[in-house]
């Protein structure tokens, strides 16, 4: 039996933010940014928010019809990258936005944004959350085999950066390879940028 997905659009934006912040309590990246329980209640879906709100003006999400799983993507065009004056500094403007005394929300943005691969365009997987008690049901595979199925026939290929063991296994399953090398948080998890060629 398939996995009915559809486009998640405005009227979507509180079910994706809480089905991120629900998906991510226990991710090591996310502990890391918010340390403590009282904390991360408390600030963690300002994250997500401001993540689903980036995807939904610029890229698309897609969801699980019944609601428990979201996949963000992003098609990032060759030219994308290398940040000119006079340009947003969005790791910055993010961190203001959701807590400007946290410093970590801005060091993991920039670290991702440095590490992210220029000069061929791509598919980008920013975020898949599943909802935790459907987790292992393959709904995260489906999400993200029908976009790739779409990049093999139009010879795109796909990166993400994995947060945790767990996630860089089906990733890898999926066909996805270590780019470079992880991305070491100080005194905290690693990230995985992986990196994804078309298949024939």
């Amino acid at each position: 039996m398939g996995v009915a997905i559809r486009a998640a659009d405005e009227s979507d934006r509180d079910l994706v933010v809480r089905l991120l912040d629900t998906s991510f309590q226990d991710d090591p990246v996310s502990r890391w940014i918010f340390t403590g329980d009282e904390y991360f209640r408390a600030t963690h879906h300002k994250l997500m928010a401001a993540f689903t709100d980036i995807v939904l003006a610029d890229g698309r999400i897609d969801l699980t019809e019944d609601g428990t799983a979201c996949a963000l993507w992003l098609s990032v065009p060759a030219e994308e990258h290398a940040q000119g004056e006079g340009e947003d500094d969005g790791p910055a403007q993010m961190r203001a936005s959701i807590d400007p005394a946290n410093e970590r929300i801005e060091l993991v943005a920039r670290l991702t944004e440095g590490s992210h691969p220029a000069g061929r365009a791509h598919e980008y997987l920013w975020m898949i959350g599943v909802s935790p008690d459907r987790q292992g049901e393959g709904l995260g595979s489906a999400l993200i085999g029908s976009v790739l199925d779409r990049c093999d026939r139009e010879g795109l290929p796909a990166y993400l950066e994995a947060s945790n063991a767990r996630s860089r296994g089906l990733y890898e399953r999926l066909g996805f390879t270590l780019l470079d090398r992880p991305l070491d948080l100080p005194d905290g998890p690693q990230m995985w940028p992986m990196w994804r060629e078309p298949r024939n």
